[in-house]
């Protein structure tokens, strides 16, 4: 079972054996660092739960934070089917990517928390929500920020390259995409992740 990158109160307060309460005042005294959803909810991110845990001398057990995951996540976002077909055989062919796809903004949204993707192939010119509002929430979110874009866009102008960037992606590449260009480009901004 994969493990997700955010845990809630509940789920620090089962792993150090001790009550919420116990886990709320770690919150209020500033030792376990949080953020909060939406609704109002404390979720705190995996690695910021074994930075703290590693911190003050508790135990850390090393399979609980997936430790050893060696194939990176990527989420390619278009609704044209033979673009979608195109990077994601590319990538197959690698055999080092776990891949999913999405055709809108709105369904890219749902897998970005799902599937926890580490980079995401994002068209600009989506149907509903488009790759400029995706990439706004991805990069204002602190539970995603660290995920890597690389925009897509067959309007590769000064302008829109430079409203893509603005936007929060990370990287561009012009339709249509190139094999070598995509390898390269995803390669790069993998490497990049902390």
């Amino acid at each position: 079972m994969r493990r997700h990158r955010f845990l809630t109160t509940g789920d620090i307060a089962n792993y150090c054996e001790v009550t919420n309460a116990a886990v709320l005042k770690w919150i209020d005294s500033g030792k376990l660092s949080v953020f909060t959803t939406p609704g109002g909810h404390y979720r705190i991110l995996r690695t910021h739960f074994r930075d703290f845990l590693l911190h003050y001398g508790m135990f850390v057990d090393e399979r609980y934070f997936g430790r050893g995951r060696t194939r990176k996540r990527v989420l390619i976002v278009d609704d044209e089917p033979t673009v979608v077909t195109f990077i994601e055989s590319a990538l197959r062919l690698e055999a080092k990517y776990d891949l999913a796809t999405a055709e809108d903004g709105f369904e890219a949204g749902q897998l970005v928390v799902s599937f926890e993707p580490d980079l995401i192939i994002l068209d600009i010119m989506l149907p509903g929500m488009d790759g400029f509002e995706v990439c706004r929430r991805v990069k204002s979110d602190v539970a995603t920020q660290y995920v890597r874009i690389l925009a897509i866009t067959g309007f590769a102008s000064e302008e829109n390259i430079r409203k893509i960037l603005h936007a929060g992606a990370d990287d561009y590449l012009a339709k249509p995409v190139k094999l070598h260009d995509l390898r390269e480009k995803v390669a790069d901004l993998l490497s990049r992740q902390e």
